[in-house]
């Protein structure tokens, strides 16, 4: 190990206990970003992480607005304008505490138990922001880096990120890089380092479907006037075949199907179909034929049913036929399926199948790409040996299922790729009460950050 190696790793261990305060308090400030009671808080953090980048070194730093709340932003640039641009993206925003009566301790007041931080956001994601800061602290100290390093820390990721993507159209200049740092993907279990190659994108609808002008009486009406509630039925249940695939026209035309070597990288995941299914309490797994659940769950494309509205639905017995039916509708993609594409399968599937006997609409909500990173650049390697120089195995490989809408955009606007890891572990109750950090697995991330950022060292010197 290198001498200024060895000398960060040292000076992280040096300072870990100013490292837990320091994330402590950002910890106590309430930033979360759905609710606008918080938006002091939202301000708080993002001042907060403009003081501190600006102790490690980082200048330009600001406070950027969107239409929503601001991005942090800032710049070490000393290694010149021909070096290499590592941009290091991260949200400061947290989920709401409810329900807080299931809390141990204070959501927004840290605690140390068992080895674990608890309070909202220790995990998702400020302790990893804060891992990736203390880092780049640690590798700074010993003197200057031969690439140049960028902040993008955004203040929506917890409601989709959605004033993200034209704040980086604006400002595609300043926010120029070659590639992606994004902690906030975890690990597959708790003493496996993991790299997430891919993220499934996603497209979002409502599905609406009308009949009579209101409400009628179904004595008097049902078996003359259509419900609508029971074509709603129908057509969900056509958007499946006796095989459970997709019968959506062209859903799988851009489909990328996965390959032997990804495969056999998936099959080095420990998961336990049986732990599982005892685990969500379902009875047996569902989906096509011919691949494993890990396969289904990073790799393949699905349609899933979010909620159905219709008709009554209190205590008892109202016999109505109702006027409309409505279906929360969403499509999980992968690469290479296009969201437009999608969109226009489900209007002609609706045209093609809908009964004359009723009117409908679809409400498109939401539309982003899946994601996928080169598991041979530079950039990942150099994470793989990092990870693997302090937990001793080779990361493991992961496509994830699910969706992170910032990646997506970073590489559509950017035309940068994501190196997206993480230190979260399964059980640290994201979005859940009780959320917590594991220390121990925490410091060993900011020292796999510190060989990581060495390892670029060694690529870009």
């Amino acid at each position: 190990m290198g001498v200024n190696r060895e000398k960060s790793i040292t000076f992280a261990k040096e300072n870990r206990g100013g490292f837990l305060d320091e994330l402590k308090e950002l910890l106590r400030i309430p930033s979360i970003s759905t609710d606008p009671a918080f938006e002091k808080d939202i301000r708080r953090a993002a001042e907060w992480l403009r003081t501190k980048l600006e102790r490690v070194g980082m200048v330009n730093v600001q406070i950027m607005a969107t239409k929503g709340h601001p991005v942090v932003y800032g710049e070490n640039l000393n290694a010149g304008e021909d070096a290499p641009t590592m941009m290091v993206y991260g949200h400061y925003d947290v989920q709401p505490a409810d329900p807080v009566e299931l809390w141990e301790s204070e959501a927004f007041e840290p605690e140390e138990r068992n080895g674990n931080l608890y309070a909202r956001g220790s995990s998702d994601m400020k302790g990893q922001v804060m891992a990736s800061i203390f880092a780049i602290e640690a590798v700074m100290s010993q003197g200057a880096l031969p690439y140049n390093i960028k902040f993008m820390l955004e203040g929506e990721e917890e409601h989709t990120s959605p004033n993200l993507e034209p704040f980086m159209k604006e400002h595609k200049d300043l926010l120029a890089c070659d590639f992606i740092l994004n902690p906030d993907a975890g690990m597959f279990a708790a003493d496996i380092p993991t790299i997430t190659y891919s993220l499934r994108g996603i497209c979002s609808f409502e599905v609406h479907v009308q009949g009579p002008t209101q409400d009628l009486h179904s004595g008097m009406h049902g078996g003359a006037v259509r419900n609508p509630a029971n074509e709603l039925a129908r057509l969900i249940g056509g958007m499946h075949d006796e095989e459970w695939k997709v019968t959506l026209k062209g859903f799988y035309d851009r489909v990328r199907i996965i390959d032997d070597e990804e495969r056999a990288e998936l099959s080095r995941l420990p998961i336990d179909e049986d732990a599982v299914l005892e685990e969500i309490g379902a009875p047996q797994f569902w989906g096509e034929p011919g691949y494993t659940y890990l396969e289904k769950v990073g790799t393949r494309p699905t349609l899933d049913v979010n909620g159905i509205i219709s008709g009554y639905n209190g205590e008892g017995m109202k016999t109505v036929l109702p006027s409309k039916a409505t279906a929360k509708i969403t499509t999980r993609l992968v690469a290479d399926q296009e969201p437009d594409e999608v969109y226009e399968g489900l209007k002609t599937y609706m045209e093609e199948n809908a009964d004359a006997s009723v009117t409908w609409t679809i409400k498109y909500l939401q539309g982003n790409k899946a994601s996928m990173s080169n598991m041979e650049s530079d950039e990942i390697q150099a994470m793989s040996k990092a990870l693997e120089s302090v937990w001793g195995m080779r990361p493991v490989f992961n496509p994830g299922g699910g969706t992170i809408p910032a990646v997506g955009y970073m590489k559509d606007v950017l035309g940068a790729e994501s190196v997206l890891t993480g230190f979260s572990r399964p059980d640290d109750n994201i979005h859940s009460p009780n959320e917590k950090l594991h220390l121990s697995t925490w410091y060993k991330g900011i020292d796999s950050l510190i060989h990581f950022l060495e390892n670029l060292k060694e690529i870009y010197d």
